[in-house]
């Protein structure tokens, strides 16, 4: 059993909240076989790092912000293998309100069109590739998340299922549970737990009214 106390949760949405990665998958495979890239290329950095940051990375001849809108068009258009993670209703319920948020490397338009089609909540506290200059592994994401929270970096803790994401909360002060939904626990040892579902997540409140979490 791994113990973690804190003030706030922020989840990462795709791979964590909702189940999207066989859709991101068909979309990213579609685009670069249309502008002649290898797939393995695009796939090998796809998870976890905002579109534009990829786009520039695999194709910087492109003009990236308008690559940016036909494909989180698509991807939120596609519904096909779209659901919600298992667990996740259950775990965001029994944390209180206000007190968590999603820190996702997509945009507002895609972020709130897959929590919807998964019958989840949209959160107050939403940071989307459209509020940070620099997306993961950069902290921004997270202190953003921290800072519209109102909660220090080192009272949040972060779940997420990408290395990338790891990285960005570890370098924002937070301690990290990785779910195994995307990669395999040998590439996620970076995190602080690593585990296969949410419901292996358990929340509750101390006597100082900060959440207990524990990890069984």
């Amino acid at each position: 059993m791994i113990e973690f106390r804190c003030s706030a949760i922020l989840f990462d949405l795709d791979g964590v909240l909702i189940d999207s990665t066989r859709s991101v998958d068909r979309q990213w495979r579609a685009w670069a076989r249309e502008q002649k890239i290898d797939e393995q290329k695009v796939m090998a950095i796809a998870h976890g790092v905002r579109t534009i940051e990829v786009i520039r990375a695999v194709a910087p001849h492109l003009d990236a912000e308008a690559e940016v809108r036909r494909l989180e068009s698509r991807e939120a258009e596609d519904q096909v293998d779209v659901v919600v993670m298992p667990g996740a209703a259950d775990l965001i319920g029994a944390i209180p309100d206000g007190r968590w948020g999603v820190v996702t490397s997509g945009t507002r338009l895609l972020a709130s069109a897959r929590l919807r089609l998964g019958g989840l909540p949209v959160p107050k506290i939403l940071v989307t590739a459209d509020d940070v200059a620099n997306g993961k592994p950069h902290p921004e994401p997270y202190l953003k998340g921290a800072e519209l929270l109102g909660a220090a970096p080192a009272e949040c803790l972060v779940i997420e299922d990408a290395p990338a994401g790891i990285r960005a909360g570890h370098a924002s002060g937070m301690k990290v549970i990785a779910l195994t939904s995307t990669y395999a626990a040998s590439e996620l040892g970076d995190a602080d737990a690593v585990i296969g579902l949410l419901n292996r997540i358990r929340v509750a409140r101390d006597g100082n009214q900060k959440l207990a979490i524990s990890v069984g």
